[in-house]
């Protein structure tokens, strides 16, 4: 299956870095390692150099690829920084280096990448913020399973923990999103043919991450995530016209409403991200401080999971609000009412039943009271895939 769009060229790319102060970001997407997008990378590398741009290579991982080491001799590395962790010298990129060098493009690989101890930034990604930030732009990769709002997915549908992961926020900075896209069948050709991984990784490769069902759950959220990236692109300035239009194109907002004590709310924040994606739309995360809930009233570790919740949403993109009221439902409606929320999405409550038919029940009250918005209610103890 061909990519929806045209084959970037490298002269577009250019065209973007001539006319920015700041950075700007190209970024490849691929389902899963072998499809090509270091090389893919390496090769715009060249293309760009032989038309006068400064280049550099700022990370690389070639995973001992022939056909991908090949095309890194004619380009400049900057040197790696060697790190001693657990008894083992590791290769990291140097960020200090790199922006000494102030190259006009730099390219950096594996961008889920956590940085050893000591570093100044936990992730690579945030290395490459750094880069942007001083007027460097940067071509980069990553698979799609590492992007944060899709963990739970990536988990249900391979039975695979992501542990690295990069914030949707990241991915809506790009100024390009290119998804290298290979039929199940052709990848795992290549991975028989020792592309991919040496020989003795290959049959457990096959019957574990590379099954047939796995790559194809995958490679369907790439195009799916690459197709959002591109329409949020061509939607990018608000909706011009008359009152009416520009009321169309806010309604679809998402407020996710989140509280202090639930260990799942990482999965609605995610849930919530995808949905804000998929209408291509801002979203809000709002949490109601009851008198219950004031910061004298909540235990420390109650306080700290929320303040994690709250930076996780921001993270992948969301405005975080905190309001203060008696009745939640009251505050979440008025909140709505008053930003053009369409959608309002909340986690299936944990009350006894009893309670719920007592009307005391958030999410049944939405539904009562909320009648012109739609309600989502999430099952945090089974999310579905879909």
């Amino acid at each position: 299956m061909t990519n929806p769009a045209p084959r970037p060229r490298a002269e577009d790319f250019l065209e973007l870095v001539q006319k920015s102060k700041r950075g700007r970001l190209k970024l490849y997407i691929g389902f899963a390692a072998g499809v090509g997008k270091t090389y893919r990378m390496l090769e715009e590398a060249h293309a760009l150099k032989k038309r006068g741009v400064d280049v550099v290579v700022g990370f690389i991982e070639t995973h001992g690829r022939l056909e991908t080491a090949a095309l890194l001799p004619d380009l400049e590395v900057v040197p790696l920084r060697q790190v001693e962790y657990r008894g083992v010298v590791i290769e990291e990129m140097s960020l200090n280096k790199v922006l000494k060098r102030s190259p006009a493009v730099a390219l950096v690989d594996e961008l889920a990448h956590t940085n050893p101890p000591g570093s100044r930034n936990k992730r690579r990604y945030l290395d490459v913020l750094e880069l942007l930030n001083a007027g460097i732009n940067v071509i980069g990769a990553f698979n799609v399973q590492h992007l944060e709002s899709l963990n739970d997915l990536v988990e249900r549908a391979t039975g695979v923990v992501v542990r690295e992961t990069i914030p949707d926020s990241f991915l809506k900075q790009a100024d390009q999103v290119v998804n290298l896209d290979l039929t199940v069948e052709d990848l795992q050709e290549r991975l028989r043919a020792g592309k991919i991984y040496p020989v003795d990784r290959i049959p457990w490769a096959l019957e574990h991450f590379f099954q047939e069902q796995n790559l194809g759950h995958l490679r369907e959220l790439a195009l799916r995530e690459v197709a959002e990236s591109i329409e949020r692109a061509t939607v990018a300035h608000p909706v011009t016209g008359d009152s009416g239009g520009a009321m169309v194109a806010t309604r679809s907002r998402v407020m996710v409403c989140v509280s202090s004590g639930s260990s799942r709310t990482p999965m609605l924040l995610r849930r919530g991200s995808r949905m804000a994606g998929r209408f291509n739309t801002d979203w809000f995360v709002v949490f109601v401080e009851t008198p219950g809930e004031a910061p004298d009233q909540i235990d420390a570790e109650l306080q700290r999971l929320l303040f994690a919740n709250i930076e996780r949403a921001k993270e992948l993109g969301a405005e975080t609000v905190r309001l203060k009221s008696k009745d939640p439902v009251e505050a979440i409606l008025d909140f709505a009412r008053s930003h053009n929320i369409g959608h309002i999405v909340v986690g299936r409550s944990q009350q006894p039943w009893w309670k719920q038919l007592l009307g005391r029940s958030i999410p049944l009250r939405l539904v009562r009271e909320a009648a012109q918005f739609d309600v989502h209610i999430v099952s945090l103890a089974d999310e579905p895939t879909a």
